[in-house]
């Protein structure tokens, strides 16, 4: 039994001084930021990169890309 318990015993100041779990959510918080910025970014880009391959098309297609006056969806003629 007294075996049993010192062994405890050299075990919690182990994990108290062991710091590969802060370094794990450190790393978790920082991909989670990531993540998000990632995302408003795509967010606030999505409209203009849709309007800027929408104008692409149309130059391929040899035509005029007529944007639209409220901000919508433009035309190609």
């Amino acid at each position: 039994m007294f075996l049993m318990s010192n062994t405890r015993m050299h075990l919690l100041p182990r994990l108290v001084r062991k710091e590969d779990g802060a370094t794990a959510v450190e790393y978790g918080i920082m991909v989670a930021f990531l993540a998000v910025a990632i995302i408003v970014a795509v967010t606030f880009l999505s409209g203009g990169l849709s309007t800027t391959f929408n104008k692409v098309a149309c130059q391929v297609q040899g035509k005029t890309y007529a944007a639209a006056a409220s901000g919508g969806q433009g035309t190609c003629s």
